[in-house]
Formats: C-alpha cells, structure tokens, sequence
C-alpha cells in the first residue's frame, strides 16, 4: 500500500502546491476564515467526502466513510493568519495588507487536504471512518474549543496532527515522546496605588515603580523557588498605567502569559503568583487584583500513535529523515484540547531550506518554507492514517 500512496502523493503533488501558493496569498485572521474554508471545502467535495461547513464557526468538517470498523480516526489542520506584515518577495505573497501565514498554516491545510485527496484515491477502503478536521483560530487558542463544542470530536478514536518546524529541514520529520508544547495561561494583574504629585512622591502611592518591583519580584522568585527541572516562563508583555509624566500613577495593568510543562506545576502557579503580588503590595501599601486565566494544556503524545507515526516516516521517507526531537517547546498548540477527548500525536514537519544561512523563525515576516515539505508531509500523514488501522481497538 505504501507504494500506492507513493504513487499518488507523486501524481499530485502539482496540485498541492497549486493549493498551498492561493492558501498563502489569500490569508486570513483568526475567526474570519470564510474564504479558506469555502476554498477547502470545495476542495474536499470533489475529492468524494461528505462535507459541513460552519463547524466551529468558521471550520471545515469532511468524512470519508469506511469499513465495518466502529472507530474514527480524527486528522487535524489549523487554516488561520497573523496580523504581520509580509516581507518576502514571492509572485504569491500574500495579498491582504498586514496579514500572512507565517505559522505555516498554509502548509498544515494543504497536508490535510493532501491526505483526504490520497485517502479518497486507495483502491480499498479503509476499515473505519477517517474524519477531517480544518480549525479557525489555532494563533488565538480558541478554534479548537469552538470545533469540540460543535462535536467534531464525538466518537473520535484517535486524532493526528503536524507543525511546521523551520529548524528541521525539509522533507524530513521530528517526532517527540511525551511533551511537546507547553501549556498556556494569561495572566493579569492590577495594582492600585494612590496618585500624587510627581515630586512628593512619599504622599502617593507609586503604582508604577511598585508594579515593576512585582514583575522583578516573579523573575527573581521564579529562579530561586520553583524546582528548575519544571520549567516555568512567566512572560509580561504589556504595562499599562499613568496619566501623566508629573504625576504618580495609582493604577497599573500588567498583561502576560505564562508557560509550563508539568500538570502539578501548572496547577500551583496562581496561587503562587498571587502570593507574590500580595507580599509586595502590602510591603508598600498597594492593592492589587489578579486575573488568571487557564488556556490550552502541554501536548502530550500517545506513546503508540508516536511510535506509529514514526515507524510509517521512517518508512515513507527514509531513516535519515526521521528526527528525534529530545526537548519541547514551550510554546502552546490548542491541538491539546482534542487530547483531552482522545489520544493523539503532533509531529513537526520540516518545512527549512538546507542551501540557507538563515531560515527564519515561526511568526518572522520573512518566514519561508522549502515546498518540498509538503510531499512529506502528505506522506507521512497518509501512510500513518493507513497503518492506525492495523492497531488493536483498545475501546
């Protein structure tokens, strides 16, 4: 079977990077994906596949029946934009001011509809249902909640998924055991001070340079408090506060994120947080509020659909381009909250040119992608979804 799929990813790989070069051009923000997800849903029509739109708001939903085997395989692929402006000279740049994929989301969308087009074309069906999920709003972390609500997960055995990965070159595949991205929580905090004039400063209660004695305070505690071997970013990305350069601010706003990878870490940090910002307030005489807000967990891979997809990459594109990534990223992917209703696994697809001195980084204006990625990609995806079906029902 794998030279079957071989055989077709090599027929149309044309196609996708027809796909993938309007996919970039047109791109768009999370949560107003409507032309994406017309454009894939037409694309999976023609392909055979029962398809809904208006799933998660602005998602895609296809299904390729199958056999007399009761599970569901999910396959996952995020199709949203960024609000950054594109500095790569390419005949398809994008052609919305301000925004392009420059998360490869472009990519992750083509894969997707690649393996649906692969899928459709085997000569046999396959044993059980394989359903396509195509998710708005991956970049704001709520596109996969709005697909779950909407039950895209219902019956789901298994679910698959892949990133993009510019430090791993193209067509090759890093696979992670365990951890993969981190989990992701906002973070607000408000202090509240008492204004003054900007030179009796022992009259007032200086919430500015309170306000930076908290965000020094964390930094610092963070090193000297929590075990190192639980790694912990606490991120503070925007201050607001002040009225004016004479007068004492009483009121500061710090937004952040805050990022980590164990479970017991993570359910510990607000009321860590908080005992912090509560012993510096009062050691100045401040008030202060704060707001945290949970978000998307760690993605944690099943060991057998790991091992799976690995085992089918080596064999697709050769043990050399396999990779064991041996650390996460503590960057977050909401793909973990399709993991909190069935087990799945995330590989990164090696999307960097290996004839460059740079490849820039994910969320870069110059981000770039070597398009050879993409017959990977499908590959990999494609050859996986096949062999899923020869793993014991463990329901």
């Amino acid at each position: 079977m794998l030279s079957q799929i071989k055989s077709v990813v090599e027929a149309i790989s044309p196609r996708l990077v027809e796909i993938r070069r309007h996919i970039h051009s047109h791109p768009e923000l999370s949560g107003q994906e409507y032309k994406t997800a017309a454009y894939v849903a037409g694309v999976l029509s023609s392909c055979g596949l029962r398809v809904q739109e208006l799933v998660g708001k602005t998602g895609v939903v296809a299904e390729l029946p199958g056999g007399e085997d009761s599970r569901i395989l999910a396959i996952r692929a995020d199709m949203d934009g960024l609000p950054i402006a594109e500095r790569v000279d390419l005949p398809f740049a994008s052609t919305q001011s301000g925004i392009m994929h420059a998360c490869g989301h472009d990519v992750h969308t083509t894969v997707g509809l690649g393996v649906a087009m692969v899928l459709a074309q085997l000569n046999l069906p396959l044993p059980g249902t394989t359903r396509f999920l195509f998710q708005p709003a991956e970049e704001t972390a709520q596109g996969a909640r709005w697909m779950i609500e909407d039950g895209v997960m219902e019956g789901v055995s298994a679910v698959l998924g892949l990133h993009v990965y510019p430090s791993v070159p193209a067509r090759a595949v890093g696979i992670r055991y365990g951890a993969l991205t981190a989990a992701a929580d906002d973070l607000e905090i408000v202090i509240v001070g008492e204004s003054g004039h900007g030179g009796r400063p022992h009259e007032a209660i200086d919430a500015i340079w309170i306000a930076s004695q908290v965000v020094t305070t964390l930094q610092q505690a963070i090193s000297r408090t929590q075990n190192p071997l639980h790694p912990i970013v606490l991120t503070i990305g925007q201050i607001q506060g002040g009225r004016a350069p004479n007068v004492i601010a009483d009121t500061v706003r710090l937004l952040g994120t805050v990022r980590s990878l164990h479970p017991e870490t993570r359910n510990h940090l607000p009321q860590w947080i908080e005992s912090v910002v509560a012993g510096v307030c009062q050691a100045y005489g401040a008030k202060y509020e704060i707001h945290y807000r949970r978000g998307v967990p760690s993605v944690l891979n099943d060991p057998t659909l790991t091992e799976l997809t690995a085992r089918c990459a080596s064999e697709a594109l050769g043990n050399e381009y396999l990779q064991i990534i041996h650390e996460p990223s503590l960057g977050a992917e909401d793909f973990s909250l399709y993991l909190e209703h069935a087990p799945g696994t995330m590989f990164r697809l090696g999307v960097g040119f290996t004839d460059r001195a740079i490849n820039y980084p994910l969320h870069h204006p110059k981000f770039e992608v070597d398009e050879s990625a993409i017959v990977a990609g499908v590959l990999t995806m494609a050859y996986t979804s096949y062999r899923y079906w020869q793993l014991p029902d463990v329901s």
